[in-house]
């Protein structure tokens, strides 16, 4: 029997390295795991493949733009764990394996009869709809094959799917399912769609790096450049590629497994995505050209790393993958893409340096923030914090300020640009004015969109944390969520009905809590946010008679609604 070891690996810092394996996992045998859903398993989403601000974490199979397929346990263990989430994973269940795995099944629509039962239990416990909770082994054993739950569309999902992990149970860490037995058909070669030549030299790298685009040619497997003979480069040089994969059965363009570089027959850069921490996500903004990405909507994905761009996924560095050629020779470049089947495609090409000098050291413009530091800036009515690590490089940092706009109840400031990205929120503290102290408890910080970014207060000032750069000022939140019924009215007959349903809505703050009663009593409310829809499901807890139905909604700066109908059963 063909085994499937799942080999963890740590990064290594130094300028010429590669990766030996660590934490090793069981041996898996290649039939340990069946397809969690029984159709023809097509995959719209792959692992580690570039999402906004995050790699995708599992795989993404198709159900056929439809919801309500059985969900099947992939591997004989019990649920460790289960979630309900108003965003994110949406409906999701856990199994721990004692392989030393754990499986993990999202966006599900419902669950199984004892799931729901334990998650039914759990939120009337806690009155609350959200639900993150963990199960000891004997509580809901489950055996390969077991139906756990219908696949679905809930928490943060674009569309009817059901989102597949696989995770290390005792570090956590998600593991490509496609390398663990878990298989698909795919015999097509990744597809290369142009090659970029970034000029790094001694800068930041950012919007301003110089890159030259050149047009690739070839199918099969096989590219070159077209028209292009030699490639003539100065200083030190980073390579970068537009690339993606496509399997058989499914026209999505998705992520491919394996980046590798050589220059002549040195390996100096190379990829796998294989497995990665949770922390290590949102440096995929790092592993891209994130300001072309923002700028154009081009996806690049760059073959060298700049300070704080270290991933799992990253296996061999030399010189952290940049270019630097000390003689007027002709050098062989051969970037190798790789898909989680084995199938390759392969793009060769020449370069010759033309100036073998390196650039003068940079010149900062305003004000260069170290990566490697914690860095406070502190204006007259403004202060901003930043962790260290909060880049991925050196930034030279801009700020300006503007006056206040018939939207804004502050000066309007201006952080930075949306082109650089960052790994983690900073603090923001923009000072509210004295004219404001009958309102301060309900000021909020919002970006050039209007979008709330946070509102809490600390003395003069009023806190947010936002996650991007970008424009910034105080605006007032007085209005109280909006309360919609949909199909109940005072003294409405409601005996034909299965559930209570309304739209809830917020204009500025978001919603930040609901609570239903009848008679009283807290009754559980289910919410898709997505549709702004809130409904309770009748049970045995509503029984024939009057009653009184009780909504209270409330936003993040607590403005509340409320609203009170009776109704028949």
């Amino acid at each position: 029997m063909r085994l499937v070891k799942a080999a963890l690996l740590l990064f290594c810092l130094s300028p010429i390295c590669s990766f030996s394996q660590q934490d090793k996992l069981p041996e898996i045998p290649s039939n340990y795991f069946i397809n969690p859903l029984d159709i023809k398993l097509l995959l719209s989403g792959t692992f580690g493949e570039i999402r906004t601000n995050h790699f995708h974490s599992g795989i993404d199979i198709k159900t056929n733009q439809r919801e309500g397929y059985p969900v099947y346990a992939v591997a004989d263990g019990y649920i460790s764990r289960l979630r309900v989430q108003i965003g994110g994973f949406g409906n999701a269940v856990y199994i721990n394996h004692p392989n030393g795995l754990t499986s993990v099944y999202a966006h599900l629509q419902r669950f199984n009869d004892k799931i729901s039962l334990a998650i039914k239990n759990y939120q009337y416990l806690k009155e609350t709809f959200e639900a993150d909770f963990p199960l000891t082994p004997i509580e809901i054993p489950v055996k390969k094959g077991e139906i756990i739950a219908w696949s679905g569309n809930t928490g943060g999902s674009a569309g009817p799917h059901l989102h597949f992990e696989l995770r290390n149970t005792k570090t956590e860490q998600t593991l490509n399912p496609l390398l663990l037995g878990v298989k698909i058909q795919d015999d097509i070669k990744p597809q290369i769609n142009g090659l970029y030549i970034y000029k790094i030299n001694n800068a930041p790298f950012n919007e301003f790096t110089q890159k030259q685009y050149f047009q690739t040619i070839g199918a099969n497997g096989k590219y070159t450049l077209n028209k292009v003979s030699v490639i003539n480069v100065s200083g030190k040089i980073g390579l970068g590629i537009m690339t993606n994969d496509i399997m058989n059965g499914s026209g999505n363009r998705n992520g491919v497994y394996s980046t590798t570089i050589w220059l002549d027959n040195e390996k100096i850069y190379e990829t796998q995505a294989d497995q990665f921490y949770f922390d290590q996500t949102r440096t995929v903004n790092a592993y891209i050209d994130y300001p072309s990405k923002i700028s154009s909507g081009r996806m690049i994905e760059k073959g060298f790393i700049t300070k704080g761009g270290k991933t799992s996924f990253h296996k061999t560095l030399v010189n952290n993958g940049l270019i630097y050629l000390q003689d007027n020779n002709i050098h062989d470049i051969k970037y190798l893409i790789k898909d989680a089947n084995g199938n390759e495609s392969v793009l060769n090409f020449k370069i010759k340096s033309i100036d073998t000098q390196l650039a003068a050291p940079y010149k900062v413009k305003e004000t260069l923030l170290n990566q490697e530091q914690e860095n406070i800036i502190t204006k007259e009515d403004i202060v901003i914090k930043f962790a260290k690590g909060s880049f991925y490089d050196d930034v030279d940092f801009t700020y300006s300020k503007s006056p206040k706009t018939a939207f804004s109840l502050s000066p309007v400031h201006t952080i930075h640009n949306k082109l650089t990205p960052l790994h983690q929120a900073f603090e923001l503290l923009i000072k509210a004015d004295t004219s404001l102290n009958k309102v301060k408890d309900k000021l909020v910080i919002v970006n050039e969109n209007g979008v709330y970014q946070g509102g809490d207060i600390v003395n003069d000032y009023i806190r947010a944390y936002p996650k991007t750069f970008g424009k910034f000022y105080l605006k007032v939140d007085t209005i109280a969520p909006s309360v919609m019924p949909i199909n109940i009215s005072n003294n409405a007959n409601l005996s034909l009905q299965k559930a209570i349903s309304v739209k809830i809505n917020d204009n500025l703050s978001g919603i930040r809590d609901f609570k239903g009663y009848i008679n009283g009593k807290w009754i559980l409310m289910e919410y898709d946010y997505k549709k702004g829809l809130l409904w309770h499901n009748f049970d045995e807890r509503t029984g024939f008679g009057k009653h009184t139905f009780t909504l209270v909604v409330s936003d993040m700066k607590k403005n509340t609604k409320t609203i009170q109908l009776t109704f028949f059963r």
